[in-house]
C-alpha cells in the first residue's frame, strides 16, 4: 500500500520539476485526447448504424448495377419493366418498384444548382422506407402529379438558396415549373439533403423523349427466407437478361447487407486511428520511462537517505510507482477535456455544415476507460525505474556525486 506520506513526498517532488512533469503530461494527454475523439465520434457512427438497423428496411433488397453505388450512375448497364416484372414474379417477393435517377438543373430565387432527381412510386414508395425517411412538411407526391417532394435542406435559409423555400411555391427543374408539396426531414448528409423527388409517372412524362431505365429495383421480400429470395432474384434476373452464373451486370444486395459493409468499413477505419494514437501513447510511455530514470539518477543520493532512516525497498518502490502513475493520471484527465470539447465542438461544427449524422457519443464508461488506460500507461512505464531505485544500496547511494 502506498501510505500517505509516500504520497505527499511525491507530490512535492513532482512539483519541484515543473517543466519536466508538464513536458511528460503534454505527450500523454495528445495520445489519450487523439483515442478519445475518435473513439466517440465512431460510437456516435455505430449509434447511427444501430438505428438504420432497427428501422423498416431489413426486408427490402436493393437491385444496382454492378460496379457499386460510386460507379452506378456512369454504367451502362440498365433496368426495364420486363426486368422488373422477373423481379415481381419471384416467389417470396411482396412487392417491387424501380427509381429513375437523374442529375438536373434547379432554379430559384435567380440562383442555379444541378442536384440529384429521384423518382418513386407514391403508391408503394419502397426506395423512401429504403432511406428510412418521412416527409417532415406538407405531403408525399400523387402519381402523375406536376409536384416534387425536395430534400430538408431546401426549406432552410441559406442553406441551399437565401430563402427557404415554401410549401405549394414553384420551383424551375430543367426549365419546367414544378409545384413544391413537401420537404423531407433532414438525413444528415448535405448530399442527401439537396435531392429532389417525383412520381414515376411525372419523370417519364418530363423525360418522354428519352427511353428512361431504372437505375435501382428495390423490392420487399419475405424476411424469414431473405436469403433464398436473393438467390431467386438473382437466377430470374439472370434468365430476363440472358446472363451466364458469375458473368451478372447486377447485384442484389439486402439492407443488412449495406450495413455490414459499412459497420465493416468503419471497423478497419477506427482500428486504423486507434492504432495511430496507441503509437502515440507508447513514445509518451517511453518519454514517462525516461523522466522517471532520469529522477532516479538525480535523487539516489536522497534515496540513500530515505533508506537510512528505515525505509523499505517496497516504500521507495512505491514513491516511484505513483509518481509515474500520477503523472499518466494527470495526462489522462487533461486529454479526456481536451478530447471531449474537440469532439462536442466538431459534432456542432459537423451539424452546422449539415452532417448531423456525425455526432460523438460521450458514455460514461469511455472517460473511466480513458484515465484508467492513462494511469495504467504512466505506471507500466515506470515500473522498471522505480525497481532500481528501490534496489540502490543505501551505502552506495550517500556516497554518489
Amino acid at each position: 500500500m502506498i501510505s500517505r506520506q509516500t504520497v505527499k513526498y511525491s507530490l512535492r517532488n513532482l512539483n519541484k520539476q515543473k517543466a519536466r512533469s508538464f513536458f511528460t503530461i503534454l505527450s500523454i494527454f495528445l495520445g489519450i485526447a487523439t483515442i478519445f475523439i475518435f473513439v466517440s465520434f465512431g460510437l456516435g457512427l455505430y449509434g447511427y448504424i444501430e438505428d438504420l438497423t432497427e428501422s423498416s428496411s431489413a426486408d427490402k433488397l436493393i437491385i444496382q448495377p454492378k460496379g457499386g453505388t460510386l460507379q452506378m450512375f456512369s454504367s451502362n448497364v440498365e433496368f426495364d419493366d420486363e426486368d422488373l416484372e422477373a423481379v415481381q414474379g419471384v416467389s417470396g417477393v411482396y412487392g417491387a418498384t424501380g427509381s429513375y435517377f437523374k442529375t438536373v438543373e434547379v432554379k430559384a430565387q435567380e440562383k442555379r444548382l444541378y442536384t440529384l432527381l429521384i423518382s418513386y412510386d407514391p403508391k408503394n414508395p419502397l426506395i423512401m422506407d429504403t432511406s428510412n425517411i418521412e416527409v417532415e412538411r406538407g405531403r408525399q407526391v400523387r402519381s402523375g402529379g406536376k409536384e416534387v417532394v425536395l430534400g430538408h435542406n431546401y426549406g432552410v435559409d441559406n442553406k441551399i438558396f437565401p430563402k427557404a423555400i415554401r410549401l405549394n411555391q414553384n420551383i424551375e427543374i430543367n426549365g419546367e415549373n414544378i409545384k413544391v408539396v413537401g420537404f423531407f426531414e433532414e438525413v444528415g448528409n448535405p448530399q442527401d439533403d439537396s435531392q429532389a423527388y417525383m412520381s414515376n409517372d411525372y419523370m417519364e412524362e418530363l423525360y418522354s423523349d428519352e427511353n428512361l431505365t431504372y437505375l435501382w429495383m428495390i423490392a420487399q421480400v419475405d424476411l424469414d427466407n431473405i436469403e433464398t429470395v436473393k438467390e431467386r432474384i438473382e437466377r430470374e434476373l439472370r434468365n430476363a437478361r440472358n446472363l451466364e452464373k458469375g458473368k451478372e451486370d447486377f447485384f442484389v444486395q439486402s439492407f443488412d447487407d449495406l450495413i455490414d459493409g459499412f459497420s465493416n468499413t468503419l471497423d478497419v477505419i477506427i482500428l486504423f486511428i486507434v492504432f495511430i494514437a496507441l503509437i502515440s501513447v507508447a513514445v509518451s510511455a517511453i518519454n514517462t520511462a525516461n523522466t522517471m530514470i532520469t529522477s532516479v539518477l538525480e535523487r539516489t543520493k536522497e534515496i540513500g537517505i530515505i533508506k537510512s532512516i528505515g525505509a523499505r525497498n517496497s516504500d521507495v518502490f512505491g514513491i516511484f510507482l505513483f509518481e509515474s502513475g500520477f503523472l499518466g493520471f494527470m495526462g489522462g484527465v487533461a486529454g479526456i477535456l481536451l478530447g471531449w470539447f474537440l469532439s462536442y465542438l466538431g459534432g456542432l461544427l459537423l451539424g452546422f455544415y449539415g452532417y448531423s449524422f456525425l455526432q460523438p457519443s460521450f458514455p460514461a464508461w469511455l472517460f473511466v476507460a480513458c484515465v484508467i488506460f492513462a494511469t495504467v500507461t504512466g505506471a507500466v512505464s515506470g515500473v522498471w525505474p522505480a525497481v532500481n531505485a528501490s534496489q540502490v544500496n543505501p551505502v552506495d547511494a550517500l556516497r554518489y556525486e
